[in-house]
């Protein structure tokens, strides 16, 4: 009975937590654009104009293109036939086998397509057969410095920044909850030996401590999301340790260890559970943090490594554009970043509103 009254309590506080993050309408918003940023993230290869593995398709005639531009391009197809899964297609993007050229006109003449390139403005001949490979072509948000479509590498590089947040809170959470909660259950030598490990690696900058761990595992985007991890547990196991303190001093723990529980199921089953809110918000502002840390890694040039869009590293290859009269082309990535930093660190307040307890 005295059970059940403890689970109908519990699931009405935590009822009248969400319906109070209902009601918060920056926090539902900030939540629905981290929603539609992840939906990006998973399908941005088959939202994405230029559909080919890291939008890498460049067309130097073109480069530094305003948004809105549009041109014929003209597919010359490859005698090699490249076969392709679905789901590597999903993954990855396209294999593109066929040569792209920008052109300015195009006419037939008999059994001749006559073209003349972007580029130099010279006419050549093709097969009138490649006439049914023109297409017009539209860049939205214009091209980069290689004449890549820039709303094709921002969409795909929103995979790297938000799955970051993903994998770095889950590396943090697997590693500082075990630590936090043991330290500040055992408390003794035990919290004394984990409180010293853990302000050592606080003394420690964190981008530096990622910068190095970055080096030591190699370049690449994986290896910035562990990482990033790795750097991200301390403040996980201090709000852990802080509340398990205080929480371990509590009548149902103290009636728990009298009942013979151990202490592994003290801690895990009857602490953790009650003091997840706190967590759930460091995790919040956590998940803004590694989107900042990995972007300013790619700004160094040692997160995810070329051609993989990031949008660190498009801010770094077109900051200087700036001052030469194209501001967006690094404008556009900078936004991005900021707007979804923004929305989960607006999440995390809402939801340090909602669970709080005295209200």
């Amino acid at each position: 009975m005295d059970k059940s009254i403890l689970m109908n309590n519990s699931n009405s506080l935590w009822q009248l937590a969400i319906q109070k993050f209902k009601k918060n309408k920056t926090g539902v918003v900030s939540f629905w654009y981290i929603i539609l940023c992840g939906f990006i993230a998973v399908f941005c290869h088959v939202l994405a104009p230029d559909n080919s593995n890291s939008a890498n398709q460049m067309h130097v005639e073109i480069h530094s293109k305003k948004p809105g531009f549009s041109v014929e391009i003209l597919s010359i197809p490859s005698e090699e036939e490249s076969t392709q899964s679905w789901f590597n297609k999903f993954i990855y993007g396209k294999q593109i086998s066929s040569t792209e050229i920008p052109i300015k006109s195009h006419k037939t003449e008999g059994n001749k397509l006559q073209v003349i390139t972007f580029s130099d403005g010279l006419t050549k001949e093709y097969p009138v057969s490649y006439s049914k490979n023109i297409e017009q072509r539209t860049f939205y948000f214009g091209t980069d410095k290689y004449g890549r479509d820039l709303l094709s590498r921002l969409l795909i590089g929103a995979r790297i920044s938000f799955f970051i947040g993903f994998i770095a809170v889950f590396i943090s959470l697997l590693i500082g909850i075990p630590i936090g909660a043991i330290a500040g259950y055992f408390g003794g030598k035990i919290d004394t030996i984990i409180m010293w490990f853990i302000n050592i690696t606080w003394s420690i900058p964190t981008l530096l401590l990622v910068i190095a761990i970055t080096l030591a595992l190699g370049k690449g985007y994986w290896q910035v999301f562990i990482a990033v991890g790795l750097t991200m547990w301390v403040e996980v196991a201090r709000v852990v340790r802080g509340q398990v303190i205080t929480t371990k001093q509590q009548q149902y723990v103290e009636a728990a260890k009298a009942l013979g529980f151990s202490d592994f199921r003290i801690i895990f089953k009857h602490i953790l559970p009650n003091i997840i809110a706190p967590v759930i918000v460091i995790s919040a502002a956590n998940f803004a943090g590694a989107i900042l840390i990995e972007s300013g890694l790619s700004f160094l040039g040692i997160g995810a490594q070329p051609p993989t869009p990031s949008w660190g590293a498009m801010i770094k290859n077109h900051y200087n554009y700036i001052i030469l009269g194209k501001p967006y082309l690094a404008v556009i990535p900078g936004l991005a970043i900021m707007s979804l930093v923004m929305a989960f660190m607006l999440v995390g307040n809402a939801l340090r509103d909602a669970l709080d307890v005295k209200s």
